[in-house]
């Protein structure tokens, strides 16, 4: 589905052509009626990953919070403008390193380690083991990935019920 100014659509519509970017008639369909409750589903995000992140932000375990929802975010500011909403992803440190990390990962219960972001169903990750493992000590020090971060991509379950396993599973390290 695309739309715009036709010069624009001719070359995606060749790009179309060339990589087969075509769907099938059934994904079609559910992009179609995934559309419809879009907006529904991300005001559920854009508010639960609010209140997870002030939630976060006040934990004894948690050093620090990346969300630009967030007053004390660098960017607060500029996003509180430009923005709509602040979106699902929250990143987080908490005290501790890697083994730390598994821990509280292993501890959740409704919360999925995976490295998927933005589907309904809240999933958490850790960066330097999952999605940026190629990258060597150093480069992962340059974009800011350590070992004791974590990045929440929030769903739209009940918001209680997910700060409750990350309060209980941030408890489960000393």
């Amino acid at each position: 589905l695309a739309a715009g100014y036709s010069e624009y659509l001719s070359v995606i519509d060749q790009m179309r052509r060339t990589l087969g970017t075509s769907l099938d008639p059934h994904a079609a369909y559910l992009t179609l009626r995934g559309i419809k409750t879009l907006k529904i589903r991300m005001d559920v995000i854009n508010r639960n990953a609010e209140q997870i992140a002030e939630f976060l932000e006040g934990h004894s375990k948690v050093k620090r919070v990346y969300y630009p929802g967030l007053k004390t975010h660098m960017d607060h500011e500029i996003a509180r403008r430009v923005l709509k909403g602040f979106g699902g992803v929250i990143s987080f440190e908490i005290k501790g390193g890697g083994e730390e990390v598994m821990k509280v990962m292993k501890s959740l219960k409704i919360i999925i380690p995976a490295q998927t972001l933005g589907g309904v169903n809240s999933i958490i990750s850790q960066p330097s083991t999952m999605s940026h493992r190629s990258l060597t000590v150093e480069e992962k020090k340059v974009v800011g990935i350590t070992d004791s971060l974590l990045r929440l991509s929030v769903g739209i379950e009940d918001v209680n019920d997910l700060i409750e396993d990350l309060d209980r599973a941030l408890n489960s390290i000393t």
